[in-house]
């Protein structure tokens, strides 16, 4: 588990991560997508998870230059670990505000497409 943490842990990681499960993005869109992030913070960030083989840039030979992030394979991996996270908080959150008559799951996350797709997977793991 600190292994993992280590890699994505931290204020700002599993927001750009998520960003990126919808596929690649160009480092303007990431910057524009996480609400509050300086450009500093985000260019750090990035080349953490670079270095840690989660992330990839890709730098296209154009001018100006455009360069695109990405998934790795072996960041394509966590796929499953947001799954996993999103239906945690989707049933914490129905938990802890049963009033709602649903588990809203979070808006922000590119995981699920619908809410018919997270209700069968909520309920094969709860």
């Amino acid at each position: 588990m600190e292994a993992a943490l280590n890699v994505i842990g931290g204020k700002w990681k599993l927001t750009i991560l998520n960003r990126l499960l919808s596929g690649p993005k160009r480092y303007g869109e990431l910057h524009r997508s996480v609400a509050g992030i300086t450009e500093k913070m985000l260019t750090q960030q990035l080349r953490e998870l670079e270095e840690d083989q989660i992330v990839e840039r890709k730098i296209y030979p154009v001018v100006p230059p455009k360069v695109e992030y990405s998934f790795t394979e072996q960041g394509k991996k966590l796929t499953d670990v947001f799954k996993a996270l999103e239906i945690w908080g989707s049933n914490f959150q129905h938990r802890i505000n049963p009033i709602s008559g649903n588990a809203d799951h979070d808006n922000s996350c590119y995981t699920f497409k619908d809410e018919a797709q997270l209700a069968e997977l909520s309920t094969t793991h709860s």
